[in-house]
């Protein structure tokens, strides 16, 4: 469904591709009719589609008014709107952004023509904050924080890993199995491109103060918490066996350092007078050969469930400019 006034050919840009901007919201009256506006006047050609997540004021009304397709998800939580939206909506290319008019409509176009020229699958707006107050302390921190440590572990290709404005292709949207059911959602976006090494990018983009009357949902310590459980699991889901591995490790060094004394007291006297102390001992070793093999086995579930997301990828069509020039 279109924007009223909307047709499918103005659907339709020069390149064949279905553009779909998809804004998750939750109490943003004060904003969304600026940020539906903005997007009408910078993608004229799009569709756009507002989710509310059960507002207690009129932002319903108030994308509605402003000509934006308006949809309920009725499941608390960004993650669970963004997941019924790729559900949902089907076209070639989508932008999702967040419903506080914090980020800068007029952008969405040079990310789309990233996209399609360096043919990636996502294209991440950088946040320039435009002034001081727009990008508070603590979620910059935190997000520097978070960034670095996904970048350590899953591979640094990304400044800005929590940025809610985003560009994918259909292959993307289609082909990513979000489980995150809040602000965790981009953590697990970033994460999903880096494990399956799909071709990404970024572009600085303005970031602005909210509107007067806008307030922010995150909370940098609860979500930000939220979002490291998120890393963790991750963690462990994507690398176990380096994971496993270590707390092996680290279980037989503290069982060598355990025996090492009893050991020294039976090549001295012949006996084990410390017996729980060796019984200790060999439960960890135990313990370590134990968490090394669970690596083991796990690391193989793992490389078999990124072969079926990579075959689901695999499986969705090409941009529309793309199968243009593959034909004879």
């Amino acid at each position: 469904m279109l924007p009223s006034g909307g047709s499918a050919d103005a659907a339709e840009i020069a390149g064949g591709n279905r553009i779909a901007v998809l804004v998750p919201c939750y109490n943003e009256e004060a904003a969304i009719g600026k940020v539906v506006a903005d997007f009408r006047a910078a993608l004229p050609e799009a569709g756009i589609y507002v989710y509310d997540n059960n507002s207690t004021d009129r932002t319903m009304a108030a994308a509605a008014k402003a000509g934006a397709t308006v949809r309920r998800e009725q499941h608390q939580g960004k993650g669970r709107v963004v997941r019924r939206m790729f559900t949902d909506i089907d076209a070639d290319i989508y932008v999702l952004v967040d419903g506080d008019a914090t980020y800068d409509a007029p952008s969405a176009r040079g990310m789309i023509d990233k996209l399609k020229a360096e043919r990636l699958d996502m294209v991440c707006a950088v946040r320039v904050d435009q002034v001081v107050a727009a990008y508070r302390l603590g979620h910059r921190a935190g997000n520097r924080l978070l960034t670095g440590f996904v970048a350590h572990v899953f591979g640094e290709s990304f400044t800005d890993m929590l940025s809610g404005y985003r560009v994918f292709t259909r292959r993307f949207v289609k082909s990513f199995p979000a489980l995150s059911g809040g602000f965790e959602i981009e953590t697990e976006l970033t994460v999903h491109a880096l494990e399956l090494e799909l071709p990404v990018g970024e572009m600085p983009t303005p970031y602005y103060s909210r509107p007067l009357g806008s307030i922010s949902k995150l909370s940098t310590w609860r979500d930000g918490i939220r979002i490291l459980r998120t890393v963790l699991r991750l963690y462990r889901a994507e690398r176990p066996l380096p994971l496993f591995t270590a707390i092996g490790a680290s279980l037989a060094i503290a069982a060598i350092g355990i025996a090492i004394p009893v050991f020294i007291t039976y090549w001295q006297e012949g006996t084990v007078p410390r017996l729980p102390t060796a019984v200790l001992s060999t439960g960890l070793v135990l313990l370590a050969s134990l968490s090394i093999a669970c690596g083991l086995i796990l690391d193989t579930v793992t490389r078999g469930r990124r072969e079926l997301k990579l075959l689901s990828y695999l499986a969705q069509r090409a941009p529309a400019e793309e199968r243009r020039r593959s034909e004879p």
